[in-house]
């Protein structure tokens, strides 16, 4: 199984700070692993890792930018947090309540009558809220985009896979002791 390493989260502050200097994207790692996984990139700022923006893919896809937040800009970059989260284990459940609360994501879709809509939290979301298993899975519905009624019999057409993460967390602090101390630029 491919764990998330350092590296994965020093070429994301890499990759960010070339593309707010204008400079060529930087080459990947030779430690982070050929292997196509399902990922989301955290970004959180400040003392209180306040969500910055967060953007992932089951899929191929260029995940560069969250339309939820404005871009990032050069100033905050030293108060940021960087987050990468490996998806591994997924399992499709039966009950909206088959998972556990700080140990597994939850990816949900269904059928709204009009289209199909969809929406995923990653393992930590449920906890760091304080939310228990319906308020987690009435968020994910919220979060898909629909606006109705939500009830037992909604909850129980939703079709759901939990999974896994394997997540390294990096503060700006520490990028620069590690291109540091690996005697690497740091881009500027």
């Amino acid at each position: 199984m491919t764990l998330a390493n350092i590296e994965m989260a020093v070429y994301c502050f890499d990759v960010i700070n070339t593309q707010l200097n204008r400079q060529k994207e930087p080459a990947v790692p030779r430690e982070i692993p050929n292997v196509k996984l399902p990922l989301f990139v955290t970004w959180k700022k400040g003392v209180h890792h306040d969500l910055r923006g967060c953007i992932g893919t089951f899929s191929d896809l260029n995940a560069f930018h969250d339309s939820r937040f404005k871009p990032i800009g050069k100033e905050e970059v030293p108060s940021l947090q960087c987050g990468v989260s490996l998806l591994v284990n997924f399992e499709k459940i039966h009950d909206f309540r088959d998972w556990t609360i700080g140990r597994h994501g939850v990816r949900m879709n269904f059928d709204d009558g009009h289209r199909t809509r969809s929406a995923v939290f990653l393992p930590e979301v449920a906890s760091e809220q304080g939310w228990n298993h319906v308020e987690t899975i009435d968020s994910l519905i919220r979060k898909s985009g629909y606006g109705d009624r939500i009830d037992d019999s909604l909850r129980a057409s939703l079709r759901i896979v939990r999974f896994q993460s394997s997540k390294i967390v990096l503060d700006y602090k520490d990028y620069v002791n590690y291109k540091q101390s690996h005697g690497l630029p740091i881009p500027h």
